[in-house]
């Protein structure tokens, strides 16, 4: 052996050999300290999750925004549900199992199965919804056989509930269940199957804002499925409320106003298009489509004659009647085909190339001008306004009055109206126009078709000097602390083709509608303000212009629409409105009372909100 020389390196070496072996002698020390602590201290626990297997991932449905009227008033908000779900790892024997389950709580053994069948193989691990929202009855029963259900469950979610049932249905919508297709879409990348979306009306349309985000949760389960201890949760994100223009005790007021006649109301704030009423007869209970439809249910709103899902406010089109005089006096009135000093002659009736175009007074109304015609409705005057200033520039009126076109409302299936034009008509029928089509929709009557809607956005304009404002029907979105996410700031979308002249004369005329001595809606006048309107009788049954009627001989289904436009006070308007009742005859004696008692209750005018006396038509 040959000793080594002890130089500077040898040391240098013995050093370096010794601070190696000292880490390698700690990183042993903690390892085995880690054994020490996962063996004796923490050995008995993972033991028993690697033995009951195991943990689990449960995720947490947010809470959807909730919906507030103008007032603040809650119109919806969600509640817990009971929802009955199955994991098949937990479940020894399927089909006993949901046979048992089935006979428990008296739900069809196929439907229970189809769930299953429908979660497929992929689903083993995780929860299959069997039925949602279980009653309390069915919760019970399950809570007493848990022992006898293992892979059964109970889930608490939160649910949609719509606090006042059938009120404002078509405008607040309903929710249904997310499908295959939407999922795949990539467009809603916070549902999962099984979730509900909105499906209609202001549910549909601020989807986004309404369905928050989900949490989730770590949760340690027994061999049977049970919880044992939460590990981690994520808390959900709840979704934003939104704040609508809608003023519930008006909606309220409409809805019973109309009763169990078919029809629509809409009001509008002249000053910035603020939806205050939206109804639309008859209606649904939205409540009803919670976890589903039943068959029944579905069946009985589809056999239902009045159509209760469709939104009649903007999605059933009528022909504007007598209230689109209103458009025949502004296009006359601005192509100068009349004045307001010009009158008329009505002796009754009108010949046109020896045809004889009746007026609805059939002893005449004498010497009109523009105001006396629109405050009696005269069909005579408003045949010669419309054969003098023509089809298609009284199309270009209309378009320029909003009519002919959706109004922009934040609401799917808002159809558009007609208002035809001598090219419409050849590329539509391949026919020329007649002459005496455009005395029919001078009058209202022939192609024209408008919505209610438009006709109450056309009204708030004349009201408010001109603006043609898109409907507001939600002014905020807020978070759940009340923070602004989202203002909507009133939009204005065009304004009338007239002057001031001519809308000075026929907010006259208007305004004789109701406080004129020969108004068609004299009847519903009020003592305290004045107001301004226009009736009208829309013909359903298809008849010649001016022929003699008799609705109360007829089916109901063939009598007429009653309309009825105003807005009130009539030099400082706050509300302008439009009634349309199916069938309902005579637009003074069914509509009008309508709106008068509307108006009554939006002004906080005293008085018992009923009727008026019925009035002469027009």
């Amino acid at each position: 052996m040959v000793d080594l020389p002890k130089t500077k390196e040898r040391d240098w070496m013995k050093q370096r050999v010794m601070a190696a072996s000292l880490c390698v002698l700690i990183v042993f020390m903690l390892l085995f300290f880690r054994l020490v602590y996962l063996q004796l201290i923490k050995g008995e626990e993972y033991h028993r999750l690697s033995e009951t297997n195991c943990v689990r991932l449960k995720s947490i449905k947010p809470s959807r925004g909730l919906i507030f009227d103008r007032h603040g008033e809650l119109l919806v908000d969600n509640r817990p549900a009971f929802d009955l779900v199955m994991v098949l790892e937990d479940t020894g024997s399927v089909p006993d199992t949901v046979s048992l389950l089935s006979s428990l709580i008296d739900e069809p053994y196929v439907d229970l199965m189809e769930q299953i069948q429908k979660a497929g193989t992929a689903a083993f691990y995780k929860p299959i919804v069997l039925k949602k929202d279980i009653s309390r009855d069915q919760l019970a029963v399950v809570e007493a056989h848990k022992f006898d259900l293992p892979g059964i469950y109970v889930e608490i979610e939160p649910t949609r509930h719509y606090i006042y049932p059938e009120t404002a249905s078509h405008l607040l919508g309903y929710l249904g269940e997310v499908n295959k297709k939407e999922l795949e879409s990539g467009m809603l990348p916070h549902v999962r199957a099984g979730d509900h979306i909105g499906r209609y009306g202001v549910e549909k349309s601020f989807e986004s804002y309404l369905q928050g985000r989900r949490g989730g949760r770590q949760v340690e389960v027994d061999v049977n499925g049970r919880v044992v201890q939460e590990l981690k949760t994520v808390a959900p994100v709840p979704g934003h409320n939104l704040h609508l223009t809608l003023d519930l005790p008006l909606q309220q007021l409409a809805e019973d106003l109309l009763e169990d006649r078919d029809g629509a109301v809409v009001a509008l704030n002249p000053a910035n298009g603020d939806v205050l009423v939206m109804a639309s007869n008859p209606g649904f209970d939205q409540n009803d489509f919670i976890g589903g439809i039943s068959t029944r249910n579905w069946q009985a709103l589809m056999n239902n004659p009045g159509r209760p899902m469709i939104n009649k406010t903007i999605q059933a089109e009528y022909p504007p009647a007598s209230t689109y005089k209103i458009l025949t006096a502004i296009a006359a009135l601005e192509e100068k085909k009349i004045d307001g000093d010009d009158t008329t002659f009505c002796p009754g009736f009108y010949m046109f190339r020896g045809r004889r175009y009746h007026c609805w007074r059939r002893h005449g109304h004498g010497h009109l001008n523009v105001v006396d015609a629109l405050a009696q409705s005269c069909d005579v005057f408003f045949y010669l306004a419309g054969e003098k200033t023509g089809v298609d520039a009284l199309a270009q009126y209309a378009n320029g009055c909003g009519l002919g076109r959706p109004t922009g409302i934040d609401l799917d299936h808002e159809r558009q109206g007609l208002i035809p034009t001598s090219a419409w008509k050849r590329e539509r029928f391949n026919e020329a126009w007649f002459p005496g089509e455009t005395l029919s929709i001078s009058i209202g009557q022939g192609f024209n078709l408008v919505t209610p809607l438009q006709m109450a956005v056309f009204t708030a304009a004349i009201a408010n000097g001109g603006t043609l404002y898109r409907p507001r029907i939600v002014t905020a979105v807020k978070d759940v602390n009340g923070h602004l996410v989202r203002e909507m700031d009133p939009e204005i979308t065009g304004g009338i083709p007239a002057g001031r002249q001519t809308l000075d004369l026929v907010r006259k005329g208007l305004t004789e509608v109701v406080e004129g001595d020969r108004g068609t809606a004299r009847s519903i006048r009020i003592k305290q303000i004045e107001m301004a309107g226009k009736t009208g009788t829309a013909q359903v049954s298809s008849r010649k212009t001016g022929e003699k009627f008799d609705n109360e001989n007829q089916k109901r289904t063939l009598r007429d629409h009653a309309w009825f436009v105003c807005y009130a006070p009539a030099e400082n308007p706050v509300i302008a409105i439009a009634v349309i009742i199916e069938h309902g005859e005579h637009g003074s004696s069914a509509a009008a009372p309508v709106a008068g008692t509307l108006v009554k209750k939006y002004l906080g005018l005293p008085g018992p909100e009923e009727s008026f006396d019925a009035a002469p038509e027009g």
